[in-house]
Order: C-alpha cells, then structure tokens, then sequence
C-alpha cells in the first residue's frame, strides 16, 4: 500500500511539474488558433478556420512578438480566393492606416534632426500646396503636432482607393477635392487644437509637406528613413504596387469572399493608407519602438523621441500612435481598413510584448478575434 501511495504521490508531482513547465512557441500558436473569441462573448471560442470560412477571408497573416522577440510567424489559407498560392509570413498585404504611425516615424527623424518644427504654422513650410486659411486658424494654427495627433481640427477621415483601370490623382487634387480624387476637399473645420478628430486628410498634408523639405519622393523617403534601418525588407510604399512585387502580395477581396477587380486599390495618398507589408516587418517596427523606448536602439529615433510619440496628445492619440495605459502597461497600437484589407497590431512599451494580425478581407471583426485570442493566451493587460 505505502509503495503504492509514493507511486501516485511521484505521478502527482510530476503532473504539477509539467504544468509549471512553460508552453512552447507551437504550443502557444495551437492555443490562440483555437481561441479565437468575439468581442464580449467570454466563455465562447472558434478555431481560425472557422472564423475565416465564417467571415469569408480566404487568407490570415500573423506575427506575434514576445520577450522583446519575434516568437512566432504564420501564414494561414490562400493569396487569392479559389487559388492554390498559400499566404506565407513574407505575403504582401495592404495595411491602410497603420501606414499612419509608421510615415510618423519618419516625420520624427526629420522633427529630430531639426529640418521640421512639430508647433510652426503648417502653411509657413508648404510650398507646393497651401491649407486655405480661414476663421477658425485665425489665432489657432494647423502644425505637425497636431496632424499627428488628430486634433488639427481637419476633414476627410479616410479615403477609398483606386481601381487598377482608374486614374490616379496628384496629391493637390486630393487635397482639393478635384477629380480624380473622390474625397470633399481637405479644410479646417474646427479651431485647431481644441478637438480630437481623426483625419487621413491632415495625414496627406503632412505627406506633402515631408517632399516639400526634403525633395525626395515618399517610398524613397520612407525606405531610407525607416524601412531599410528597420530591416522592413518586404515593405514599401510605392502606390501603385509594383509590377515586381505583385506575385508576393494577397488580392484584396470584399465581404462576400469576391476578389476585387484587379485584385486590390491604389491609394496615392501613401502617408495616409498606402503601405505594403508584412507582420513579421511590423513586429520590427514594433520591437524597435519597445527597444528605443528602453534607451537601447536609435536606428531611427532616441529616446527622447519615441517617448513624446508615446505620451497622449489628445486621447487616445500620441503622436502617429493610438496611446493606452501607464507604466509597464503602455500600449501602443493603430488599426487599419483599406478595400479589400484589415489589419492591426498591439505592442507594450516596456514589457517585451506584441501582435501584428493582416486579413485580405473586408472582415473587421477577425483581426480582433483574432487579437483577443493572442492576449488571454500571452496573458496581456487591460485586455
């Protein structure tokens, strides 16, 4: 009996040990494939093919960021719906907005290195282009500060793309509302500094303004600056895609599963919408944040620097970047939906942590689910 007790005391204890034993990269990855969870439902959960058939996305990319490391990357279905080429963690897919805090990254170096002021007058540095002034910048002006931080008081939220068979407009005629361009006219409509309001048009602006002072064309800008010292080797910004690139990118498909015409929109206004990308390169973005933060990298800004980008403006924005949380639970995140793409990461300024989630759908929920599954499994806070 006593041998008998020692045995199940010994099978005991090693059960609890195994359960101490920390789960590896795969098992992480099989635990938040099958978690997936919709917001506010809490006890239910549905596997990743699951939801993609439910939400008729025929492809998911995945990039998740623990340790201050990439741990884990994965494509999962198919670039194109009814084809054969898998998504891999180096497919190409548009990530929308989150070209945002990204093309802010580089406006900080420029802000930096002392070639741009992020509290002048806007309409003091622009040359090819000029913000009609009016009555409400007649004590309050329209500055970088500001744009980046959705409080410039500027119309045009966002912007639909551009169909490979239609043309595309200048940067000047998407500010002013003329054809090509679809969009109303980018003007003040608030009293600058006095409302948070978040403006892809204020982002264009900005755009325009970084070519004015540096005279280089933005991707080139953008792959200098921050891309190529980022090792973001499978990004860019040129709109539209290049012809070299298309066999690595996913076709953007609406919400009944149908591949768009010519697979996926042009977006001219590159600062605002028009990255390509991978998880994998957003997660480096991620992680450099998290490093510079810490004092320990400056491959394109100090610390100084990502700090103020990472201290709310105008809740819930810093600088470029959505801002939530204090201490060891800041986070730092953006979201993005192009036609035919959403997308969106999450990082923690000091605790190592992070996700980047791309869909080629028209799916907004997915990315989500799909986040929420990461943070119960890596267990994040304030999620």
């Amino acid at each position: 009996m006593r041998a008998i007790k020692i045995v199940v005391w010994l099978a005991s204890l090693l059960l609890a040990l195994g359960a101490c034993q920390p789960r590896t990269a795969e098992q992480h990855r099989a635990r938040v494939l099958a978690g997936l969870r919709p917001e506010g439902l809490t006890f239910a959960r549905w596997t990743l093919a699951e939801r993609m058939a439910h939400y008729k996305t025929p492809g998911v990319s995945i990039a998740v960021v623990e340790g201050g490391s990439i741990a884990w990357a994965r494509g999962f279905g198919v670039k194109e719906a009814g084809g054969s080429d898998a998504v891999t963690p180096d497919t190409l897919f548009q990530v929308a907005s989150i070209s945002k805090p990204v093309a802010a990254l580089a406006t900080m170096r420029l802000v930096q290195d002392g070639k741009l002021s992020l509290d002048a007058n806007v309409n003091d540095v622009l040359r090819s282009w000029k913000l009609p002034e009016n009555e409400l910048t007649t004590t309050e002006k329209v500055t970088l500060r500001r744009i980046l931080s959705h409080t410039a008081g500027l119309t045009v939220y966002g912007f639909a793309g551009f169909a490979s068979d239609e043309p595309l407009p200048t940067l000047p005629q998407v500010l002013d509302g003329v054809a090509p361009a679809k969009n109303a006219p980018v003007r003040v409509e608030a009293v600058p500094g006095t409302l948070s309001q978040y403006s892809g048009g204020g982002v264009t602006v900005m755009q325009v303004l970084v070519e004015d002072v540096t005279g280089i064309p933005y991707p080139e800008l953008l792959r200098t600056t921050v891309l190529d010292p980022l090792g973001m080797r499978h990004s860019t910004y040129e709109q539209p895609l290049p012809a070299s690139l298309a066999a690595k990118a996913a076709a953007g498909h609406d919400e009944a599963g149908h591949v768009l015409p010519g697979r996926w929109h042009s977006y001219p206004m590159q600062a605002a919408a028009g990255l390509w990308t991978t998880p994998s390169d957003l997660a480096r973005m991620i992680i450099d944040v998290q490093e510079t933060y810490a004092g320990s990298s400056s491959r394109v800004l100090d610390q100084s620097s990502i700090r103020q980008m990472l201290t709310v403006e105008s809740p819930p924005f810093g600088l470029g970047f959505m801002v939530e949380g204090k201490g060891r639970n800041l986070r730092f995140s953006h979201n993005g939906i192009n036609d035919g793409f959403r997308a969106t990461f999450a990082g923690y300024a000091e605790r190592g942590q992070g996700a980047v989630v791309m869909v080629n759908s028209d799916c907004t929920e997915l990315p989500f689910e799909i986040l929420r599954s990461i943070a119960a499994e890596y267990d994040w806070p304030g999620w």
